[in-house]
């Protein structure tokens, strides 16, 4: 069984605000007598579910196209933390995961309306993770910050101890436990990040 964890893109994903939201626009159509469907679209490199690339909050950090790909593919394990206000350590201590870690915290629900107020991830926490290994943080939040966050901490934390960030997957209806994510960035040439087709298999 296939788990897509992969938002849909559309216009009416909720963007962060200030981003360009999504839009296609058909240059050809067969309907009005062209030979092929064409379409062409514009939208932020952070929309949907997406992966953050090092540039996106080092100013000369690597672009997306330079990433190791190992990070988004291999063992995964999904731990629910919903309810939380602040995801801790002593949340996480007591479980057993893979490299690939994916919180559920089920915050951002309505994705049409981007949201107000999200659990933030104690400061301790990218440390901790990088000391287990962990090589992959993925979260069901639009961020690994505080929405009102200017200096980015854990991006960079998660960034020094090793860990690439997908941020905004579909968890809703995974349940916890151990997969395999495939979660693949685009190859784009000096990107600060990358929409990606993120799945999970058993």
């Amino acid at each position: 069984m296939i788990h897509d964890i992969t938002l849909t893109i559309s216009e009416e994903l909720a963007v962060w605000p200030g981003d360009a939201p999504f839009r296609r626009v058909w240059q050809s159509r067969m309907e009005d007598g062209a030979c092929v469907n064409l379409s062409t679209l514009q939208c932020s490199l952070h929309i949907g579910t997406h992966v953050d690339a090092p540039l996106h909050f080092e100013r000369h950090g690597v672009g997306v196209d330079r990433m190791d790909l190992s990070h988004f593919v291999g063992p995964a394990t999904v731990l629910d933390v919903s309810g939380a206000e602040e995801i801790r350590i002593a949340a996480l201590e007591r479980h057993a995961f893979h490299p690939r870690l994916l919180l559920r915290t089920g915050a951002w629900q309505d994705r049409t309306a981007f949201p107000t107020a999200l659990p933030s991830i104690h400061p301790e926490v990218p440390g901790y993770l990088g000391e287990r290994g962990v090589v992959l943080l993925g979260v069901d939040m639009p961020s690994v910050d505080p929405l009102d966050s200017q200096d980015l901490a854990n991006h960079r934390a998660l960034h020094a101890s090793g860990i690439a960030i997908l941020e905004s997957a579909y968890l809703d209806d995974v349940a916890p436990g151990d997969y395999h994510l495939v979660a693949l960035p685009l190859r784009i040439a000096g990107a600060d990040g990358s929409p990606v087709r993120a799945i999970l298999t058993p």
